[in-house]
This record gives structure tokens, C-alpha cells and sequence, in this order.
């Protein structure tokens, strides 16, 4: 079965893209283009070249949602749009995920009060996103690396190898939820995502007259929220508008997010138990946070307020974050008579920040300088993307470990491997004095990072 299935697998590729499977296994350099949307950058020029105004527009902008960042882009797109005299909502996004444009016109409809149109969009965001659900778990199943274990020249047996491929494969589909709620150019993901289109549909099903609809659509809700106390009132509430021929006990949670949740659920035990029984870290994100809920005038459960509209017996409470005190104290000694400081905590905007000069002497910058040449892994730290926080830059990275190894197998000098481990803890100490810590200050991590800007 395995075999049949790589052979089949081998042979549609052949067949499909033509020549060795090596001609279409790209770098992650490209691999981050793409994510990036790079060639559309290189196309909106080639189109101004050949005076095609519209589709270098629409180049323009589907780079520009990509990177919000990018000033030029956005001057472009100011400039396109002055010449040709077209509005901003006419602009098209050539990568446009189908499912957040259906959620988008969904909420777009609810916070109309057109609930029929909110609905089908609600509907329709749900078919198209099982559908990029399915699509993002199998682009999974390709080649992954190994960050545990490639610093230490890890060897491993059959077992061992299938065993590390598969959690490998397992993790990337787990984290599809996340990936399908990140918008393009953003880092977080909308929080509450895939909970939210039933939570919409709950009230919009109840506002339309479709109490079993909303009934299925808020016991989906508790499927990610059992405890939401508004939610359970509304259950409540819907099962007493029921017909007298229908058993509430009978209807059921949608089965599409039935479905989903269940396996979210099995394959988050099996990766904890992988995580234990083989030796790595993981720990489970909170992949649907119940603060991202809907802040609108119709919101169920967190409040409603539609003037005119008969919606009593559903519940109207409103959740308050609690407020985390912190007792933070800074100014403590800085322990080495060369370093200076600069910026304190309420200057650099934030808490626990500070900002100090000559840590480190200009020859030992130097020397860290050639070791870094020598052992830094483009995308280190983040499964070798090149641009994992923002796609104006370049991101490499090594680790204390990556050094001493380095420096035992005679690529860089010993000597100054070891000062990469001494200057971090020298840091260590520093920032144990400095902030006035209660106990000791142990690192978890130590990152040496190179950021190259990129036009």
C-alpha cells in the first residue's frame, strides 16, 4: 500500500510537470518569493512596460496586500489609480483566498441586517474553507526538515526516520487552522476564526426564523467553547422556541465542524504523545481564542443592541479581560564598569526593555561577525523561512549549539564559538541584575540572527 501509493504518487508528478521530480523541488528562497508574491512586483513592471495600465494594477495591489509594508508599491498604486481613474474597491487581488472573501462579504451582510445574504456568504466561506482545509493538509505531505536534530548530526534508524517524518507532516496539518485564518501580510491569524462563522450563523438562522439552524449552529460553537455561558443561555433559548413535535435532545451539533473538531482533537493527543514518548517540545497553541468574538451591534453572545428587533431570551453579557498586575523594577547594577546605558523601559515604549551599550568590544563585534558567516541558516528557527516576521527582509539565524558544534568540527575557530556562549551569558547576567530579579534568570534559547533588508 505505501509503496503503490509513492509509485502512483511519483508517476502523476512525471506526468503532470514533466522530467525529473528534482526540476520541481525549489529552494525555500523561492519558496518564500512565492509566499511573498514577488513575481507579481517583477510583472506590474513588465505590464507598464507594454502600457497595459489595468493588469499592472492588478499586480500592484496583489503584491501590496501581501506587504502592507511596501511604500514604493503603495505610491505605485496611488499613481495607477490617478492615471486610469479607478477606485480603490475596483482594485483586484489576483491570490484572493475564496474563503475570507466569502467571510468578508458575510460580515459585510450581517452588519447590514441583510441576514439571507449573510447567511449564503457565511454558508459558502464554510464549503470554501473545508475545501482549503483539505488542500493546505496535503501540501504537508512533502519533504520536511528536521530542526530538532539537524544540529547534532542526527543519525537515525527506520523507525526512528518514519516516526520523525510523520509528526513532522502531523504538526504542519495541525497548524492549517492557523494558516487558513491568517489574512495575507499578517502574522496572527483572526482569532476565533472558524468558531465565529457558526457563531455568526447561530443569530443570523434565529433572526430569519430557522430555530433548528440555530440551534445546530450554537451547539457547533460549544464544540470549541463548551463553557461559553452566553452561548449555553442561547441554546437554551432557541430549544424553547422549537415546535412541539421536535425533541431538542435531537438535534444535533453541525457535522462538518463535528467532524473537524473531533480529529482536531485526536491529532492533538497523538502529537502530545509523540512529543513525550520521542523527546521533542510541543506545546498546544490556542488555536481559537474566545476573545476574538464579534464586536458589532447583533453580537450573540457578547451583546445585542438591534433597535426595533425582538431578540429577548437570548443572552446579552459582555466578557471583560481580566487586568494582570505586574510588580516590574528596573535600575539595578549593571555589573562591568564598560557598559553604558541608553534607553530604559518608559523610553523604548514598553515594560522589561532596556537598551545598553558596549556589552561587547568592537573586536570581540569582529570576531562573532566571522563566526555568524560561517554557521548562520537562512530561516533558522522558523522551518527555514526566509521571511518569517516581516517580506522586507531576510532572516538568518544560528544557535550556541549550532557554534560549539561548529567549532569542535574545526569550521570556525573553538575560541570563538565559545565567545558566542560567553557573551550570552554575560547578557544573562545583566538582565538578572539590572531588572532586579527575585530568582535566577535561566535562557531557554539563544538566537544570533542576521536581518538583511530587501528591496
Amino acid at each position: 500500500s505505501l509503496l503503490g501509493r509513492a509509485r502512483c504518487y511519483r508517476s502523476c508528478e512525471t506526468q503532470r510537470l514533466g522530467g525529473p521530480a528534482s526540476r520541481h523541488r525549489v529552494s525555500e528562497d523561492v519558496r518564500s518569493d512565492f509566499q511573498r508574491r514577488v513575481p507579481y512586483n517583477y510583472l506590474q513592471r513588465a505590464y507598464i512596460k507594454l502600457n497595459q495600465l489595468e493588469k499592472a494594477m492588478e499586480a500592484a495591489h496583489t503584491f501590496f496586500v501581501a506587504n502592507p509594508e511596501h511604500m514604493e508599491m503603495q505610491q505605485n498604486i496611488e499613481n495607477y489609480r490617478a492615471t486610469a481613474g479607478v477606485e480603490a474597491l475596483q482594485l483586484v487581488d489576483r491570490e484572493a483566498k475564496l474563503h475570507l472573501e466569502s467571510y468578508n462579504a458575510g460580515v459585510k451582510h450581517y452588519e447590514a441586517d441583510d441576514f439571507e445574504l449573510a447567511i449564503r456568504h457565511f454558508e459558502q466561506a464554510l464549503r470554501e474553507y473545508f475545501v482549503e482545509d483539505i488542500e493546505c493538509r496535503t501540501l504537508c505531505e512533502g519533504p520536511q526538515r528536521f530542526e530538532e536534530y539537524e544540529y547534532l548530526g542526527y543519525k537515525t534508524g527506520l523507525y526512528e526516520a518514519i516516526a520523525d517524518h510523520y509528526m513532522q507532516v502531523l504538526v504542519c496539518q495541525h497548524e492549517c487552522v492557523r494558516e487558513l485564518a491568517t489574512r495575507p501580510g499578517r502574522l496572527s491569524p483572526i482569532e476565533n476564526f472558524l468558531p465565529l462563522h457558526y457563531d455568526y450563523l447561530q443569530f443570523a438562522y434565529y433572526r430569519v426564523g430557522e430555530y433548528v439552524k440555530a440551534l445546530e449552529c450554537a451547539k457547533a460553537y460549544l464544540l470549541c467553547h463548551p463553557d461559553d455561558e452566553d452561548v449555553l443561555d442561547n441554546v437554551d433559548y432557541y430549544e424553547s422556541l422549537l415546535d412541539d413535535s421536535i425533541d431538542p435532545a435531537s438535534i444535533e451539533a453541525r457535522e462538518d465542524l463535528t467532524m473537524f473538531v473531533k480529529r482536531h482533537k485526536l491529532e492533538s493527543e497523538l502529537i502530545k504523545s509523540a512529543a513525550e514518548g520521542l523527546g521533542f517540545s510541543y506545546t498546544e497553541p490556542n488555536y481559537w481564542i474566545r476573545y476574538g468574538g464579534r464586536q458589532d451591534e447583533n453580537r450573540v453572545p457578547s451583546g445585542v443592541n438591534v433597535e426595533g428587533a425582538e431578540v429577548h431570551g437570548l443572552s446579552m453579557g459582555k466578557k471583560l479581560s481580566p487586568k494582570i498586575d505586574r510588580d516590574l523594577r528596573e535600575g539595578g547594577p549593571l555589573l562591568y564598569e564598560n557598559i553604558t546605558f541608553v534607553y530604559n523601559s518608559e523610553q523604548l515604549n514598553g515594560t522589561q526593555r532596556v537598551l545598553l551599550d558596549n556589552v561587547l568590544s568592537e573586536e570581540q563585534c569582529r570576531e562573532l561577525h566571522s563566526v555568524a558567516t560561517g554557521i548562520m541558516l537562512v530561516g533558522d528557527g522558523y522551518r527555514g523561512k526566509t521571511s518569517p516576521h516581516t517580506p522586507n527582509e531576510k532572516f538568518e539565524g544560528a544557535t550556541v549549539l549550532k557554534a560549539l558544534k561548529s567549532g569542535y568540527e574545526g569550521r570556525v575557530p573553538l575560541k570563538s564559538a565559545r565567545l558566542f556562549y560567553d557573551i550570552s551569558e554575560k547578557a544573562r547576567r545583566i538582565v538578572e541584575s539590572y531588572f532586579m530579579l527575585n530568582s535566577t534568570l535561566y535562557f531557554s534559547y539563544t538566537h544570533m540572527v542576521c536581518r538583511t533588508a530587501l528591496s
